[in-house]
């Protein structure tokens, strides 16, 4: 039977909490009462997160893997996920069961009501540092502010989808991906279910602040090219700032004098110093910001597969939509 519900669930050194993420899975999901499948993205794990998950998938004809060559990031494996769906509703979520998957029958619920967007909404972050709950306050606001986009406040990746939602998000061709702002930008009816997001079931977490640093830069210039205009405001500020303080030192040159009658001669040395440190720090800023931009332009063209899939289990008859990995045919366990 065609199951009505798909989840997908990225995974990266996750081998020690995965039999009990499938669990919750299936002790959520059972209670709705309708067929569904739950694929698990293997992102290249490097302990036994595969081994795991196709030993359960191996007794387990609800569970499919999907397993890459090598570790391409939680946005390709999101993106992978959703591509071999074959539901009618789409649940994405991560499995270090900080995202409850009791939540998928409230989840459920508001699709059924006619909702073809549903977000997990953090209503209470558990053993979150102040900085890492600030820093993510300021990246929402900011992306409200920035991009095209009516990005949720305090929502992550955790969300059920319409059918029409994934099939919009399948046809976007974007290499560098932020998942959740590009479901986002679909539009469709939308609304949000408050759960607590809890502490990780095991491990340790894989997204350190350089990484979500490189995920909100990704995610400003994939939406916006409001840094490029606000580099020009900045530019022509600077331009003006140093034209009008031109002005007032040839105005001090020629009329002002020092009580002994003598001309008025500023000392530069030390605010020439501090303009040239200024303006170069400024002029590199804004290359560097051209270079993210071009890059992403580079990237794009390459025309690259967004991830290779190196082995599938539980899968028959399912291909991904656009290919599963670029024409590379992996084995199949099932």
């Amino acid at each position: 039977m065609a199951p009505i519900i798909s989840i997908v669930s990225p995974m990266y050194n996750e081998a020690e909490g995965i039999a009990e993420f499938v669990r919750q899975v299936h002790a959520a999901v059972d209670a709705l009462g309708v067929p569904y499948e739950l694929i698990l993205v293997n992102d290249g794990s490097k302990d036994a997160s595969l081994q795991v998950a196709a030993g359960i998938a191996a007794t387990d004809a609800t569970v499919r893997v999907v397993s890459f060559s090598r570790n391409f990031g939680h946005e390709a494996a999101s993106t992978a996920g959703l591509r071999y769906v074959r539901g009618q509703a789409i649940v994405l979520i991560d499995s270090d069961l900080q995202d409850p998957p009791a939540v998928i029958g409230p989840m459920y619920e508001k699709w059924k009501e006619g909702f073809q967007l549903v977000y997990g909404v953090r209503s209470k972050r558990n053993e979150e540092t102040v900085l890492k709950r600030l820093t993510s306050w300021l990246f929402y606001r900011l992306m409200r502010k920035l991009a095209k986009i009516d990005l949720p406040k305090d929502t992550g990746d955790f969300r059920l989808m319409d059918r029409k939602v994934v099939d919009a998000f399948n046809a976007l061709p974007e290499r560098n991906r932020f998942v959740r702002g590009m479901i986002c930008w679909t539009g469709f009816r939308a609304t949000g279910v408050p759960f607590v997001r809890a502490p990780r079931f095991a491990g340790k977490s894989n997204y350190n602040y350089v990484k979500l640093v490189k995920l909100a830069i990704d995610s400003l210039t994939g939406f916006t090219t409001a840094p490029l205009k606000i580099a020009t405001w900045l530019g022509s500020l600077l331009a003006t700032g140093a034209m009008l303080w031109t002005l007032v030192v040839i105005y001090q040159f020629f009329f002002w004098h020092n009580p002994d009658g003598t001309p008025y001669r500023q000392p530069g040395f030390t605010f020439l110093y501090i303009a040239i440190l200024m303006l170069g720090g400024v002029q590199i800023f804004l290359i560097g910001l051209v270079g993210e931009y071009l890059a992403r332009t580079y990237e794009q063209m390459q025309g690259r597969p967004l991830y290779i899939v190196d082995e599938l289990v539980n899968f028959t008859d399912t291909a991904a939509v656009g290919g599963p990995n670029g024409g590379i045919l992996p084995p199949n366990r099932g």
